[in-house]
């Protein structure tokens, strides 16, 4: 399954996995998923180290490489199609990072692995479940 990485179970999956379900720790280690990481998520941390409200044991840099080496995490560039696909997105949800990866979802027909559930209320698949 190709498996798109909310920004937290990607903090989570490096410093603090036992804050992920026991689903979502399945499906990371399984071999045969995808992890998919959007460039959005990669701009929120940077923002949110910038704020001093994030901090990795790594450089952002350095651990986005990692993890691209460990785990053969893709990245999701934000396209103009994903962009469009905001147009009729409903306002559940005013996070523009999460909004954007909802698009993301929704567009490319990716699994969102995310604690969030307010994301339940968008015509994708979320996957956590305790």
């Amino acid at each position: 399954m190709n498996l798109l990485l909310d920004t937290h179970v990607f903090i989570w999956s490096r410093g603090n996995p036992e804050r992920l379900s026991d689903n979502v720790r399945e499906l990371l280690i399984d071999t045969n998923n995808s992890w998919i990481l959007s460039l959005a998520s990669i701009w929120e941390m940077q923002i949110k180290i910038q704020l001093g409200k994030l901090n990795l044991n790594l450089s952002l840099p350095s651990l986005i490489k990692n993890q691209q080496r460990v785990n053969a995490l893709q990245l999701l560039v934000i396209e103009l199609n994903h962009i469009w696909g905001l147009t009729n997105l409903p306002n559940h949800h005013r996070d523009p990072f999460d909004r954007i990866l909802i698009a993301q979802a929704i567009v490319e027909e990716l699994l969102i692995l995310s604690i969030d559930s307010v994301f339940d209320a968008y015509p994708i698949q979320r996957l956590w479940q305790v």
